[in-house]
């Protein structure tokens, strides 16, 4: 977690300066992600809020994404990502939203893929989605792995 926090701490930086807001949407990083932003001193100036969307069922209720929303898209996918990081930035009205989904393991989902896949997203002033494949089984390690490349994705995006 140390890692996560050192990386949350510049991005908290980067985002107070730019006097900038993000939103989280994450799955199968179990909410490290919004733990990391969470735990640098003054997150109030740019964390608006954050959900952890595990199931189909938090995806309508916290996202209020019905099934007619996601039709042929698959959950750990980009398209999917994306989907998410522009609802949770329009949601709470941020200036970037952040999302996370994929398997972290010790197997992989329903949909084909295997343990340490992920897909990470941002929307706000630009669009990425990303794909990362971690090759392991731990479940840990790949929670940590998948909220260390959200991080790094939006402190990309913040970056000057």
């Amino acid at each position: 977690m140390d890692q996560l926090f050192a990386l949350a701490e510049e991005i908290g930086a980067q985002l107070k300066a730019r006097g900038e807001t993000v939103s989280v949407a994450e799955s199968s990083s179990g909410g490290l992600i919004s733990a990391a932003l969470l735990g640098v001193s003054g997150a109030s100036a740019y964390y608006l809020g954050g959900a952890v969307v595990y199931t189909a069922k938090a995806r309508v209720l916290l996202m209020d994404l019905p099934r007619e929303a996601v039709s042929g898209m698959r959950s750990a996918s980009e398209p999917y990502a994306l989907l998410l990081a522009r609802t949770a930035r329009e949601r709470f009205g941020a200036t970037w939203g952040l999302s996370e989904t994929g398997a972290a393991g010790p197997n992989g989902n329903p949909y084909g893929d295997a343990a340490g896949h992920s897909c990470i997203a941002i929307a706000g002033p630009l669009e990425m989605a990303i794909t990362i494949e971690t090759g392991e089984s731990d479940r840990q390690a790949n929670m940590r792995a998948f909220a260390a490349a959200a991080l790094d994705l939006l402190k990309r995006a913040t970056g000057d």
